[in-house]
């Protein structure tokens, strides 16, 4: 029987990104966005707070984007302050690039493994889907998922006794299945 487990979200992640101000390194998207007007030009930013000084940043979306180039929805998400839209924006790597940033998704995401007990059983099948791409140990989210150590499971992995088509030392950010004999 297979099993489905879900890595989802729970908030949006840190911005990793050096403070003017203070010398903090990290600071908060808050799903608020600036757009600003010239004549027929668009720029558009998502604010950031700073965890140290409370300083704002901004993040570029749009620069200098003619207006009939940007799509009216965007626009509205922008303008109500979507924070499904800022999630969407911190995750697209043009975004990130553009603005040299990082993302760190540490307690910002959980397991759901929809209440199921696996103990009893000697074969588990699962399959694991991501609600965005949050990199994640596949070995970290095993060991959590079926109540093991990380040691336990590295063990597994080494006697063949846990298999997958996807590698599972490193971090995954894509749904993946394996299979887990005991």
């Amino acid at each position: 029987m297979l099993i489905h487990w879900a890595v989802m979200p729970t908030r949006l992640p840190v911005v990793l990104r050096r403070c003017h101000t203070c010398a903090s390194g990290s600071f908060r998207a808050n799903g608020k966005f600036r757009v600003n007007a010239h004549h027929k030009l668009l720029d558009a930013w998502l604010l950031a707070l700073c965890t140290g000084c409370g300083d704002t940043t901004r993040l570029t979306v749009l620069e200098r984007a003619h207006v009939r180039s940007v799509r009216p929805e965007l626009l509205d998400r922008m303008h109500a302050n979507d924070p499904a839209l800022a999630a969407e924006l911190l995750q697209d790597p043009v975004v990130r690039r553009r603005n040299r940033v990082a993302l760190d998704w540490t307690g910002a995401w959980r397991l759901d493994t929809r209440g199921q007990d696996h103990s009893d059983r000697e074969v588990i099948d699962v399959s694991v889907t991501f609600g965005a791409r949050i990199p994640v140990r596949p070995l970290r989210l095993i060991a959590d998922g079926c109540g093991l150590s990380r040691a336990e499971t590295e063990r597994l992995l080494s006697e063949g006794k846990l298999v997958s088509p996807a590698r599972l030392t490193g971090k995954l950010t894509g749904d993946f299945g394996f299979l887990l004999k005991r």
